[in-house]
């Protein structure tokens, strides 16, 4: 058989290209798998998109509201979010001097300390988020105290007719000094984490619906539109047992409300032996309650996320860290349309549950350091703020897109990696449809935009720093204004590096 003496050349030459075309289609594949090019329709469809994640903070325990850092820390997250309401343990503790008892044992009620605390919310513009806690010592049924520092008493009553007084005192003295217009637009949750170790009853279920009982009537008592709600546990837990106990005992209830932390186990929250990643556990704690109330007895209950955070740990690589960006962009992705209000812990390092602060940055829960200093995560609230009221569905786990009722374009975008676990910069395309834009606006949070813990360790991160050192220090956690980059035939690339979060504002 006669053969070409360019057919072996020719073949090898076929093979090669289509290696190298396949190649190249792979390597196109895997480029926008990886969300590296994006492309946003501003003409798309839109749904509601409500701030759920910046209206209501957590804090420490109500006596921190009368210290004057307190509320300049309030003072300074109120400037940048969307803050409504905030949550505080221990309103009812001794320090507070609510209940006392006189020497023929009758008791004693003093909220001059409440009001103080109220007061002081209120000035600033924000509502309490009333949590019910903890045990007066006098009203305890025995001294069980819990391991914070401050050392709650989380004993039951010692008698659930006095319990029942202090609460209808408590509500009544709100309505008369607020008004009812006011106070009804507060919420009042039932006692924090029974299923841990903040509930001295036994067994901890069946004497916590006692608790909820007594209280949910106590207050409806004073008057109806006094909003209600609990189990308040952590872990997500008995959302579905305290619906149904609810229904069933016909006791009142406006809201649904638990806890879960980025590091918490899937044994403790679903019960499996999966392996969830901390940037995924809190929405899928979220679904599940969701999930939980939607086919209840009460489906239209609302459900309020009272803490989260990418851990309950003193964590410095986490909550002192530009890890939080990213973690928390996308943890907004993943919750949108499953909760109505989702509390972080917490808007401040004024916080003495492990004690009095030791060193600025230990991995504190709040997003402003002591000495009024702003973390990483205080910027990332900032930036995100701005983002829309609608957003434009994407098939995305790297961004949001969104926009303002005048119709302008507001897309974040970030680099996700777990803490310690430093990867690549990543370079992304936003391709706009249709684009008139020419430029746009680009707000970034990273180790080098917002990150102040770089100044702190080039100062030799001091214990006790001067008051000079704290200047510094405010100044270098200051948010730097926008870059600004032209956007050419539709399109616009960005690199992202490790931890980095961007918001995008095109013109």
């Amino acid at each position: 058989m006669h053969k070409s003496p360019l057919s072996l050349p020719c073949l090898l030459r076929s093979s090669l290209i289509v290696k190298f075309l396949s190649l190249a289609l792979l390597t196109a594949s895997l480029w926008a798998q990886s969300g590296s090019v994006i492309t946003i329709d501003p003409s798309a469809p839109t749904h509601p998109f409500p701030h759920f994640w910046e209206q209501m903070f957590g804090s420490g325990r109500g006596v921190l509201a009368l210290r004057s850092a307190y509320r300049s820390d309030l003072h300074q997250v109120k400037q940048v979010t969307g803050l409504e309401y905030v949550r505080f343990h221990a309103i009812l503790d001794d320090e507070v001097g609510v209940y006392d008892e006189d020497k023929q044992g009758n008791p004693v009620y003093n909220f001059s300390y409440v009001d103080q605390i109220y007061d002081g919310l209120l000035a600033e513009g924000v509502k309490p988020f009333v949590e019910i806690s903890f045990m007066p010592d006098k009203l305890a049924s025995k001294q069980i105290l819990q391991a914070f520092w401050y050392h709650p008493n989380i004993a039951p009553p010692k008698s659930w007719d006095r319990w029942d007084n202090l609460m209808t005192a408590f509500a009544k003295h709100l309505v008369d000094r607020y008004g009812i217009a006011e106070v009804s637009q507060w919420y009042f949750e039932v006692w924090n984490e029974p299923n841990l170790d903040f509930w001295g009853g036994v067994p901890k279920q069946e004497t916590y619906w006692e608790l909820y009982d007594h209280t949910a009537r106590a207050l409806k008592t004073v008057d109806p539109m006094l909003r209600v709600g609990g189990p308040a546990t952590a872990q997500a837990a008995w959302a579905d047992a305290f619906i149904e106990h609810c229904k069933q005992a016909n006791v009142p209830v406006d809201f649904v409300s638990t806890h879960v932390y980025g590091n918490d186990k899937a044994h403790d929250v679903f019960g499996t032996n999966e392996t969830i990643s901390r940037r995924d556990m809190v929405c899928r704690a979220v679904k599940k309650v969701h999930d939980q109330i939607k086919s209840s007895s009460m489906p239209n209950l609302p459900l309020i996320w009272s803490e989260f955070n990418a851990s309950y740990f003193n964590e410095t690589a986490v909550t002192d860290a530009a890890y939080m960006g990213p973690w928390l962009a996308n943890t907004i992705r993943e919750c949108d349309g499953m909760v109505n209000l989702m509390s972080y812990w917490t808007f401040s390092d004024v916080f003495e549950e492990q004690g009095v602060v030791k060193t600025p940055f230990y991995g504190g829960f709040g997003l402003i350091a002591e000495d009024e200093i702003p973390k990483p995560a205080f910027n990332a609230f900032k930036v995100l703020h701005d983002l829309g009221d609608r957003r434009i569905d994407l098939d995305s786990d790297t961004a949001l897109v969104t926009k303002k009722a005048d119709g302008s374009l507001v897309v974040a975008v970030w680099n996700y990696d777990a803490p310690g676990e430093i990867g690549p910069a990543k370079t992304l395309t936003l391709r706009f449809k249709g684009s008139h834009y020419d430029h746009a606006l680009i707000y970034r949070v990273d180790q080098s935009h917002g990150d102040v813990r770089g100044a702190y360790e080039n100062m030799g991160s001091p214990q006790f720093p001067t008051q000079a050192q704290i200047r510094e220090l405010r100044a270098a956690a200051q948010l730097p204004g926008p870059d600004v980059q032209s956007i050419k035939d539709g399109e616009l690339t960005l690199t992202l590096p490790p931890y980095g979060l961007a918001i995008v504002e095109p013109r």
